[in-house]
């Protein structure tokens, strides 16, 4: 099956609610990646303003200036992040 994002809400900061076609949601934070990623393309997502216009074109999000993440990639991150969570807060 190919995985596409039939959902995605803004929530706050980098964090976007995705939803998959797999059944999957995960609640995604881009901070890190978009803040560390040196391509030119991805320098305007650090503003949070255009952060926020994405939109989801074809199986993914998409921003006006056409940097995207492929579903895969934003699937795992969500999944990461929620493990990463989950034991941070059962650690403490």
């Amino acid at each position: 099956m190919i995985l596409n994002v039939i959902s995605a809400e803004y929530i706050a900061d980098y964090k976007i609610l995705l939803t998959f076609n797999n059944g999957e949601s995960v609640l995604t934070d881009l901070e890190q990646t978009v803040k560390s990623d040196q391509r030119k393309i991805f320098y305007p997502l650090r503003e949070i303003d255009y952060f926020k216009s994405f939109r989801i074109k074809l199986n993914t999000i998409i921003w006006p200036n056409e940097a995207d993440f492929a579903p895969e990639f934003l699937l795992k991150l969500g999944r990461q992040q929620k493990t990463e969570n989950y034991l941070i807060q059962n650690l403490e």
